[in-house]
């Protein structure tokens, strides 16, 4: 359990490296859940939503469960469909990690991911640490070493609802600071480049409601909502927003910093049946993931406009994302 002076709890577990719960005290004196979670630790083990898990060794999907690096082709375990998603079926999300340290404002937690694992190359070494600022950030570091060249992209897939889980997400209002996203077949597979947000329903960079374009073309219908890779105007640079988003009663705003060059924008179209706290499961669209990271299938993918995916030996791996929560 992570507290600050502002009267913020955060609270995590080993299994995982998972965040289960952010509330935020607010003006009148009321507490706010943030965050989706399970009623109890031992339930999520039986969900399949990632709800608030570290993932790796590559966040979101690759093509064919397959990549090809220096001349080499590298199989991986598949872990929807053809595809693998989120670091294959017993992705660093399904590990017990290690506390290395922790104490009321930081936890710190390790994880070994030995050569050949869920397919990839190398052994890998990776920490995550996790702190919880006075003014209201949960700031998520990731650091990773390789002996082996081997793609890496973690993340965090905290799911939010700033209504304190009440309301549907789409009525939250999100901003967006990015200029392309990347279209994706039904499979969540990139098919073609990235593509311009002008002029359509992907266009975020003034706040909207996420309900005012819903499913209103072809690219959201294909996944059932939102479900796409923004690549952001920040370019890595931690002090710039990447987003911003408001909840319905616009009582609490939230800002993403992050040093990655992309973010996934999830709608949780597909949340229904998850295991929920505060009742019996969660229904579609009650919550929303803002993941930093590559674009998926960067490793299939050289050309796209962003830095080098592949992490070699000699090399640390290093992104930083902060949540920044505001009460009005």
């Amino acid at each position: 359990t992570l507290r600050n002076s502002a009267g913020m709890v955060v609270t995590l577990m080993d299994w995982g490296a998972t965040l289960l719960s952010a509330r935020v005290p607010m003006p009148d004196g009321s507490v706010r859940e943030t965050l989706l979670g399970c009623a109890s630790p031992e339930q999520y083990v039986n969900q399949a939503a990632f709800l608030g898990a570290s993932v790796g060794r590559y966040a979101n999907r690759i093509a064919k469960s397959c990549f090809e690096l220096d001349g080499v082709r590298y199989p991986l375990l598949p872990s929807q469909g053809e595809n693998q998603l989120h670091g294959g079926p017993e992705g660093f999300d399904k590990r017990r990690w290690q506390i290395v340290q922790q104490n009321d404002g930081e936890v710190l937690f390790s994880l070994d991911s030995p050569d050949g694992d869920q397919g990839f190359p190398g052994d890998l070494s990776v920490f995550a640490r996790f702190t919880l600022t006075d003014d209201n950030r949960i700031a998520i570091e990731y650091r990773a070493t390789v002996d082996k060249p081997c793609p890496v992209n973690l993340t965090n897939h905290a799911y939010f609802n700033l209504d304190g889980n009440l309301c549907d997400v789409r009525n939250h209002r999100l901003q967006i600071l990015a200029d392309e996203y990347l279209p994706v077949d039904e499979m969540g597979i990139p098919h073609q480049g990235l593509k311009s947000v002008n002029g359509n329903s992907f266009d975020f960079r003034n706040a909207k409601t996420i309900a005012q374009d819903f499913l209103s073309d072809d690219d959201q219908r294909k996944v059932k909502g939102y479900d796409h890779a923004f690549l952001l105007q920040a370019k890595g640079d931690v002090n710039q927003p990447a987003a911003q988003v408001w909840s319905a009663d616009e009582k609490l705003q939230m800002t993403v910093y992050t040093t990655a060059p992309a973010l996934q924008f999830y709608s949780g179209n597909y949340l229904g049946g998850t295991a929920a706290r505060e009742h019996d499961e969660y229904s579609d669209w009650q919550g929303l993931a803002l993941e930093s990271e590559f674009l998926p299938d960067s490793p299939n993918h050289p050309e796209w406009s962003q830095p080098d995916c592949i992490l070699r030996p000699g090399q640390e791996y290093v992104s930083v994302t902060e949540y920044h929560f505001i009460p009005h």
